[in-house]
């Protein structure tokens, strides 16, 4: 079968196609016949080296990056009672850890795939994985979103960002989205309540008695935004790097506060967001649809920092 390799750390021009051998799978395994492939920012950032991931994958050889993926069972193990040959399935792929979702064939654990709902296509369902589930779990796992809370949230026309506007509203939280001028219309059209161009305003001196903050940009953004929740409210922060000054000031205000989330694969909270996408509750925004052959120009879009929506791979 066709794999995409990472020969060696460094620029997108070390992803490889190559023949390998096709995975023979584990009894509690899934054989899906990939159809679609999400980029996400971490993809890039293992390429590179720039993500801790990448020293714990080192040990792999080939080395194959991706974990989210949309496709059809081809085979499934003695012990899996879920899936038949030829149902259409999607999720994310043993994440934190080696996914090889950049194949024509990926061995999956079945308990980590749910089926795809017939309303939505496999480019839309690969895209629906591990930025729905980091938009979910951050509100459901690391904090607890609440009907009527007020929610920040950064960044909020990428791939995270615009499914976490998508659940928040669906909770039934009245949604603050930060991103440029340029995309404001489309976040109104999510249902953000409210739009902030963060080029021109500066959110902590316009916001106050905020209940929850999902904070994606890093930096000093951490500590601004600390300043506008309520004493105990909760912030989620996606980026690493957090200070003994932000986790000071967290303290100070009684924060319910997540330095680092890192996402999980999980079929049960993939479940509620397959039930979410059936029902038409969130929807997808796929901004860029890439061959296999142009992985490279996948991982250089993602790397712009200004995807809006998701980069999504077919096969």
């Amino acid at each position: 079968m066709k794999a995409i390799v990472l020969e060696r750390f460094g620029g997108p021009e070390h992803l490889m196609i190559k023949e390998i051998e096709q995975p023979v799978i584990k009894s509690n395994e899934v054989l899906v016949k990939v159809k679609a492939i999400s980029i996400n920012p971490v993809d890039a950032k293992v390429r590179s080296r720039k993500a801790p991931l990448a020293e714990d994958l080192m040990q792999y050889d080939p080395l194959i990056l991706g974990w989210d993926l949309s496709g059809v069972v081809a085979e499934t193990g003695n012990e899996v009672t879920g899936f038949q040959v030829g149902d259409e399935v999607f999720g994310m792929v043993n994440f934190p850890g080696h996914g090889k979702a950049y194949a024509e064939y990926v061995a999956v654990p079945a308990e980590q795939l749910v089926g795809k709902p017939d309303n939505i296509t496999h480019v839309e369902a690969a895209a629906s994985t591990l930025a729905a589930l980091t938009a979910w779990q951050a509100f459901d796992s690391y904090g607890k979103l609440r009907p009527d809370d007020k929610v920040l949230i950064h960044a909020a026309s990428g791939g995270v960002g615009h499914f976490a506007v998508q659940i928040a509203k669906h909770i039934g939280a009245y949604v603050i989205a930060t991103s440029s001028s340029a995309n404001r219309d489309f976040l109104l059209g999510l249902g953000a309540d409210q739009h902030i161009d963060y080029k021109n305003i500066h959110f902590e001196e316009v916001l106050c008695d905020i209940d929850f903050v999902l904070e994606a940009i890093g930096g000093d953004n951490f500590q601004k935004s600390v300043k506008v929740l309520k004493p105990f409210g909760s912030i989620v922060t996606l980026p690493s790097g957090y200070t003994q000054e932000d986790e000071r000031l967290a303290r100070e205000k009684n924060l319910h506060a997540c330095y680092f989330m890192a996402v999980y694969s999980s079929g049960r909270d993939m479940e509620q967001i397959a039930a979410l996408l059936e029902k038409g509750i969130i929807k997808p925004y796929v901004s860029h649809v890439f061959n296999f052959e142009d992985m490279a120009k996948a991982h250089q879009q993602i790397e712009t920092g200004r995807t809006i929506g998701k980069v999504v791979v077919k096969l």
